[in-house]
């Protein structure tokens, strides 16, 4: 695929920039950006009486067809002359009536006229070319949208207002200082005083700490981005359904007293203590000559590999059996589980010995023990003061800088000569350069703004 070039591109762009559905919005918005926004905007609308078209100012009319004179739609027009825009570039928008053939006409008009179709994410890597953004806000944008929680969002917002930008520029700027350092003795040693060979790696160390310490809360914001895929699994009537149901404040999943009455995978979006979740409650695994429920089954059986979590209901009132023990032994290694007592409300005291947690999906005891309990085996244990976190691509560079510090850091145990400790400096530089696209390359840019919706 074709994108922007870093040599910045001076054609026209438009895309549809909301939601798009038939019955749906009452509002949609057609964006241009490029040197021919404000010409193409002036071919096709219509602003009656003595309306100036001047820089962010709202203009009332009418979307027209040049060809025929055709009113297409009723509309308002925003005109944003560069610099003054989100890409820096003069920026021209059509409010629309919202659904499906109103906005769709005046993007076709749009295109007719010389403009182009934008690409995913093109508005917005137009602004990172620009100097508008940098990288680090640029996905920050992106997450804000995709974001499943409010939390998530405060972090997106809190990339998107340059948090993590200045986070790992001031490291930047602190690993630059001891290269130059370091680049000015291997090259004029005999005219410079002597270096202080403890203080560059005590700044080296300090950064790998800083960096370090990022990585560990990229695992949060992981969970609080990306949320968990939770599989529900059991022997057949032990409350799974009733447990979803409980969990998911909703009746989603039908309950009855007759087992093998769950079917078919049914999932439920919900988000606890920030962290958003899909339980999936899956249908009684156990032998069958049915064969929709031998269907279901096989599906329980392929949503538990797949799962990032499990929990394994069992029946507290029946206690532990050999078919919950063969249920156990088929979730994969290294995936998180719990093993849950369910009907604690007809069960004995003494009947949990083989429980992580003993609930009543009937009656909700112990759920809020159940989510803590869930939360901190998946690796969450809070974000008190997690102001901002790496997503994938990011935590990989910072990664990168860590290890390339750790050889660095080596160099200098070993006493070898300057020039090896500046190898390895440059490469975490280097790797820190590209979260904010300090340094960076067009192929980097493609993989960023590729993962975009179209119209951002």
């Amino acid at each position: 695929m074709h994108r922007l070039p870093t040599a910045l591109a001076d054609d026209t762009i438009a895309a549809v920039a909301t939601a798009v559905a038939a019955g749906e919005g009452s509002v949609a918005i057609v964006r241009l950006s490029g040197s021919e926004a404000e010409a193409i905007g002036r071919s096709l609308f219509h602003a009656p009486g003595q309306q100036e078209w001047e820089s962010h100012r709202v203009l009332y009319g009418h979307v027209r067809d040049p060809a025929s004179g055709e009113r297409v739609d009723e509309a308002l027009l925003l005109l944003m002359r560069a610099p003054r825009s989100f890409t820096r570039e003069t920026v021209v928008e059509f409010h629309c009536h919202g659904g499906l053939i109103s906005v769709q006409r005046v993007l076709e008009l749009v295109l007719a006229a010389g403009a182009r179709r934008a690409l995913p994410g093109e508005f917005s890597q137009r602004a990172f070319l620009n100097g508008r953004l940098d990288l680090t806000r640029a996905e920050a944008i992106s997450e804000l949208i995709t974001a499943r929680s409010r939390r998530a969002a405060q972090l997106a917002m809190a990339g998107l207002d340059g948090g993590l930008e200045r986070r790992i520029a001031a490291l930047r700027e602190r690993l630059l200082d001891q290269l130059a350092e370091l680049e000015a003795r291997v090259d004029f040693e005999d005219d410079l005083p002597p270096l202080d060979a403890a203080a560059v790696p005590a700044e080296l160390a300090a950064v790998r700490i800083e960096l370090e310490q990022l990585l560990a809360e990229a695992a949060q914001g992981q969970l609080l981005r990306e949320g968990l895929r939770v599989a529900i699994v059991g022997r057949p009537n032990v409350g799974k359904s009733s447990l979803l149901n409980r969990l998911s404040r909703s009746e989603r999943a039908i309950v009855t007293d007759l087992p093998g009455t769950t079917r078919d995978l049914v999932e439920s979006e919900l988000v606890l203590e920030g962290v958003p979740l899909t339980l999936l409650d899956t249908a009684g695994i156990r032998s069958t000559n049915d064969r929709v429920e031998q269907i279901g089954i096989e599906r329980s059986r392929a949503a538990l590999q797949a799962a990032d979590a499990v929990l394994l209901l069992f029946d507290l009132a029946a206690g532990w059996t050999a078919e919950d023990a063969e249920l156990l032994s088929q979730v994969p290694a290294g995936v998180p589980l719990l093993r849950v007592g369910n009907k604690a409300d007809q069960a004995a005291s003494d009947s949990a010995g083989s429980a992580d947690v003993c609930i009543s999906a009937l009656t909700g005891a112990g759920q809020e023990q159940l989510v803590a309990a869930l939360l901190r085996c998946c690796g969450h244990c809070g974000d008190q003061g997690l102001q901002v976190a790496l997503n994938h691509r990011q935590r990989d560079l910072a990664q990168q800088a860590a290890d390339s510090l750790g050889r660095s850091l080596e160099a200098a145990q070993q006493l070898l000569p300057w020039d090896f400790w500046t190898i390895d400096l440059r490469a975490a530089v280097r790797a820190l350069g590209e979260i904010t696209g300090a340094e960076v390359s067009e192929a980097v840019l493609d993989r960023v703004f590729a993962r975009f919706c179209i119209g951002k």
